[in-house]
């Protein structure tokens, strides 16, 4: 059956986002904040996480979070980016994060401008407790098709270098039939979407008009549904 496309749509979803918990510039509350001025309807706040501070880092979000979406118009996720973890140790951090209130679980994969280590992609799309492979880079067609059986979705990026392999993963994702999201990595405000500025990461990756549109209002719709939030 096709997918809706909805036509002038502009609610903007992102589920990859970082404050000064880990890299980032903002507190997680002024992130959210900056997200509503310009027009977000959910975000997700994934700082970097290792085994050291993975309860620390979600506590703290967990309670901003919540906060902030009883306080605005916006649904924020409190989140990881399981980060440089060695790859025997991805899928216990994943399930752990989960345990301890992360919403969305995401893995730094194997961006192209980065020394992630190899079998970092396939030690997420095998982890039944991960969201979302962000910035796989030359991910493989195998490991694709592991992430389409296990309904982890690959990012899109709009991080300048991580974005440099995102024909790549459109391409890899259509043959395989995994799911992409678009997510801005943002680590300061300036780095937040903007309508404009997504569809036209989308259409460089190789996405047509349409699907730049249902890569943008579809698929966050998907995500969310994977992770058991209802929205609206």
């Amino acid at each position: 059956m096709a997918r809706k496309i909805f036509r002038g749509h502009k609610k903007l979803f992102d589920f990859h986002t970082h404050t000064f918990l880990s890299d980032g510039e903002l507190a997680p509350t002024e992130l959210i904040r900056r997200a509503v001025h310009i027009g977000y309807k959910v975000i997700a706040v994934t700082d970097h996480v290792g085994p050291g501070n993975l309860e620390f880092v979600i506590k703290t979000l967990v309670t901003d979070c919540a906060l902030a979406s009883k306080r605005w118009d916006i649904l924020a996720l409190p989140g990881v980016e399981i980060t440089y973890a060695p790859v025997e140790d991805i899928d216990m951090m994943a399930r752990d994060a989960r345990a301890l209130g992360a919403k969305m679980v995401n893995v730094h994969g194997e961006t192209v401008v980065e020394p992630v280590e190899s079998g970092t992609n396939h030690a997420a799309v095998t982890s039944k407790h991960v969201d979302i492979l962000a910035h796989p880079g030359l991910i493989t067609p195998d490991d694709a098709r592991t992430a389409a059986e296990n309904g982890i979705f690959l990012e899109v990026s709009a991080r300048k270098g991580h974005g440099f392999a995102n024909g790549h993963v459109v391409r890899t994702a259509n043959e395989a039939g995994a799911r992409i999201v678009m997510d801005s990595d943002a680590h300061a405000p300036e780095d937040l979407l903007t309508r404009e500025f997504a569809l036209k990461i989308a259409r460089g990756a190789g996405l047509d008009e349409d699907e730049a549109n249902m890569l943008l209002d579809s698929s966050p719709l998907d995500v969310l549904k994977k992770i058991g939030v209802s929205y609206p």
